[in-house]
Order: C-alpha cells, then structure tokens, then sequence
C-alpha cells in the first residue's frame, strides 16, 4: 500500500573538512577553546600542493552536482491502486422545506483506494451528523432512490445498533461494498446510514430480490465481516414504499 514517503538519494561523500590554521604557529596549541591545526602548505611541495588543490575541485564539483541532482522518488507513491467500480458519496440533511430529492447531496465520487482514504479521512462519521441525516454510498451510475431502474427491483439487508457504533459499522460496512468482499458483487447496488434520535440503521442494497440465491450469500457474508449474531433481515424495497417506513414492513429474508 502507498506509504506516502519519499525517498532522497543521500550523497556518497561530503568532502573532506579542514581546520582553519593556528595564529600562534606549528605548536598545535588550544587557543580558546579551539584545536588549532597547523597549515599543511607550510610543508608540502608545489607538486603536493597542487594536487590537494586539484582534489579540492574535484570534491567541490561532486557536491555541486549532488545538490543539484533530481529528487528520487519512489515510484510507489506515484501509483494509485484502482478499484473495481466507481463509487459515488450521497449526503441527506432533513429540511422541511424542500423535497427529499432537493435535500440529497452528491459529495464526490472515487474509483481507487487512496481517495477513498483521502475522502473517508476528512469527513464526519454518522456519529458527527444531525440527526436525520444519511450517507448514501452507490456504484456511480445508480441513484440511492428506490425509483432507480437499478434499484426498483431490489430491496436491502438492514442492521440497527447503538449509536456508538455506527461509525465503526459503517466504515466496515462500506469497506466490504469497495472491496469486493461479496461473491455476488453485480448484485450490490450502494448501502446507506441513517442517523436517527435512538438508533442508527445500516442498509446493503441490491439489486434483485428475487435472486434468493445471491441475496442470502450477501447477507451471510455482511454478518460474518461485521461479527453479528443476531439475525438481519431484508426487506424488498416495494414494500417498504407501500409502508413509507421500514417499521412493520415484512421481512422477505432472515439470516
């Protein structure tokens, strides 16, 4: 996974260092506080001389083109890791005032795994919204409606739970939707979060509920990644639209 560090080629040499010459001559005294060196031209021959001086360039030059070379960046960070689908983000905040589909937000969509992180890192979790509102997470051609061609036929897997744990709930409820965990992913459509005064509920949405095979894979599989022993159950969405609320609408299935 991208770890998000640069790596920077390190110079193999940094020169040789040099002592500035004592004041006081070739004694090789302390004179405040400073080992004083005594100058090497003092004793060396022109020949000697001028090959030190030559060096010198030579490690001038070096640290010159070391300084001036390109950034190494390893070519990790520059790789994204692409998802199987895009995915779109949907925020509902309740106003009276307009028609529920007015109130619907479309966040942002992404389609690898580092913007999801960078997405999911930098907003609230369900825990932080008003009550009343929703996160809606959909494959990016399917609208979170029940009127959507790709969802009118379909119905969803629903959770209640305390409200303490619905952040964690719905991180893992989405990580299982982006990465594929369900055998019968074609089948997935989006899930949502709503956020209510007592409880919060989760929902996995599919596609057809008459895909009894497919839907209770689904809802075992969504069970066992969150660790639940109660039972689920689903509920298909044209029932739910003659209740208008999911309270007393019956269950189609229960795993």
């Amino acid at each position: 996974m991208y770890s998000g560090r640069i790596a920077f080629q390190k110079p193999s040499s940094l020169g040789r260092l040099h002592s500035w010459p004592d004041r006081n001559g070739p004694n090789g005294r302390w004179n405040n506080g400073v080992r004083a060196v005594v100058p090497a031209n003092n004793y060396l021959s022109q020949q000697q001389q001028q090959q030190n001086e030559n060096e010198t360039t030579e490690q001038s030059q070096e640290l010159a083109e070391q300084s001036n070379a390109p950034e190494s960046i390893d070519p990790e960070c520059l790789i994204k890791h692409p998802l199987q689908h895009t995915w779109t983000l949907w925020y509902l905040e309740v106003d009276r005032t307009k028609k529920w589909t007015d109130s619907m937000n479309e966040v942002t969509s992404f389609s690898t795994v580092e913007d999801f992180w960078s997405l999911f890192n930098h907003i609230r979790g369900p825990s932080e919204i008003k009550v009343g509102g929703d996160y809606m997470l959909f494959k990016s051609h399917i609208r979170p409606m029940w009127e959507d061609d790709a969802n009118k036929h379909g119905g969803r897997w629903t959770i209640s739970m305390n409200k303490r744990l619905s952040d964690k709930c719905w991180l893992d409820t989405v990580l299982c939707l982006i990465g594929e965990t369900f055998e019968h992913s074609d089948q997935i459509c989006g899930a949502t979060v709503n956020v209510r005064q007592k409880i919060d509920k989760i929902s996995i949405w599919t596609a057809d509920y008459d895909n009894r095979a497919a839907v209770l894979d689904i809802g075992r599989t969504y069970k066992e990644r969150l660790g639940l022993r109660e039972n689920i159950y689903y509920q298909m969405h044209k029932d739910t639209m003659v209740k208008l609320s999911s309270s007393g609408t019956k269950s189609t299935y229960t795993v």
